[in-house]
This record gives structure tokens, C-alpha cells and sequence, in this order.
């Protein structure tokens, strides 16, 4: 019997693109929890009456975002989003395909924070704040935008979490670090690759038009002066 690890993966790699639980318990967008039990509703408790298979799969999905074999980030909605890598590889070309500068307008917070990640990753999401003097709630709404900018380009990847206090912080990691050689060969994308994003995109319209408004509002940004751009 295969393990849930193996189970997971092979559902990533089939859907191509998934959440990891359900929006109120709908069947679209898909996801882990529709894949892996499927016909069963969830019920978003953590108490003593808590159903041990979301417990479990909470730690399913840090095991999988550290592993590499799939793709994790905060991309539908800010909400926790796997996807298999030829569909990963293809969503980094659709930039570049579209001849869209995926720095274009990014937020000076995020690029420093891109940096930081660049030069050491992964950090956890505790150790960025530290690092970029933005703790506390006076700075959560900078940091929030920050962050959302990145996840929403793909620029930076869940990998895992760190224990660095009373509750476990996501790790983050540079796009560009973390699967260096699909990000360097994010022009040049398997033409299987591509074919896959687009079948994914036309069975789950929602994800296209999750895609379309990232790349409708990059194209909405202004260009930076010559001096000051982001490569």
C-alpha cells in the first residue's frame, strides 16, 4: 500500500495545480483533501474533537513543501497552493512568454526581502521580519503586502517550516535558489510543459483567472527608471 507521501505527490503531479484544503468544502478549486478523501467533508476544528486526517495532512503538507518534488506557495488567493513541477516550470514562463518583467513595480520591501532570501535561504517567515526590521503590528500590514507580492509572482517558495518559537514559522526560499534550473530555463519551457499548464487551466478556469489578474496588474505597473530596475 502506498505511503500518503507517495499518494500526495502522484495527486500534485495529476492535478498539476491544488490546494491543500477545500474552500468551503467545494469541489473547485481542487485539492489534497478532495483527492486524498474524497466524498468526505471537512471540518476545520483543533480541539479534542479535531479529525486526525486534517491534522495530518497540516503535516503532509510541510513534508511535501520540503521536499522538493512539488512546488508550494501562498499563490490562489494567498492561500497554500501545491503544483507539480512541469506546471511550476510552465507558470514561470507564462512571463516570460508574455514578454512581462516579473520585477516590474515590485515593492521595495519585497525586493529586499528577494535579496535577502538570495543571498541565504531559506529563512523563516519570524527571521525575515527580524531581518528586515519589520516586526510587530505596526509593520504587518508592509510585510503582508510584501509578501503577497512575491507569492503572487512565484518569486519565492514554501520549504517547510522552522521551530523558532511558540508555533513552527513557514520556511521561505528564492524561487531561484530553491528549483534554480527550472528558474534559468524559465524562457525555454518543454513544449510538454506548456501543454500541460494549458489543459490544467482549461479544466479549472479559476486558476486561469488567477493567472490573467497577476499578469493583468504587472502589466498595470509602471516602469522603473533605467537605474533602478530589478534583473
Amino acid at each position: 500500500m502506498k505511503s500518503a507521501y507517495a499518494r500526495a505527490v502522484e495527486l500534485v503531479d495529476r492535478l498539476g495545480i491544488c490546494l491543500v484544503f477545500p474552500l468551503e468544502n467545494r469541489a473547485e478549486p481542487p485539492s489534497l483533501w478532495n483527492g486524498l478523501h474524497p466524498r468526505s467533508k471537512m471540518r476545520w476544528d483543533w480541539d479534542e474533537n479535531a479529525d486526525p486526517r486534517v491534522v495530518s495532512l497540516w503535516h503532509l503538507r510541510e513534508k511535501l513543501a520540503r521536499s522538493g518534488d512539488v512546488a508550494y506557495a501562498k499563490w490562489f488567493r494567498g492561500r497554500a497552493t501545491f503544483f507539480s513541477l512541469p506546471v511550476f516550470h510552465a507558470l514561470l514562463g507564462t512571463f516570460a512568454k508574455k514578454r512581462i518583467d516579473i520585477f516590474r513595480g515590485l515593492p521595495r520591501e519585497s525586493m529586499d526581502i528577494l535579496d535577502l532570501l538570495r543571498e541565504s535561504s531559506p529563512r523563516s517567515t519570524k527571521q525575515i521580519r527580524a531581518d528586515m526590521d519589520l516586526k510587530g503590528r505596526a509593520f504587518e500590514s508592509i510585510f503582508t503586502h510584501a509578501m503577497k507580492a512575491l507569492w503572487s509572482r512565484l518569486l519565492i517558495v514554501g520549504v517547510g517550516e522552522v521551530a523558532d518559537g511558540a508555533f513552527p514559522s513557514l520556511a521561505v526560499a528564492a524561487t531561484e535558489t530553491m528549483f534554480e534550473d527550472v528558474w534559468l530555463a524559465r524562457e525555454a519551457v518543454p513544449g510538454a510543459s506548456a501543454k500541460r499548464l494549458e489543459d490544467v487551466l482549461a479544466k479549472h478556469p479559476v486558476f486561469a483567472r488567477e493567472l490573467k489578474k497577476t499578469t493583468d496588474e504587472l502589466k498595470k505597473q509602471p516602469l522603473l527608471p533605467l537605474d533602478d530596475e530589478f534583473g
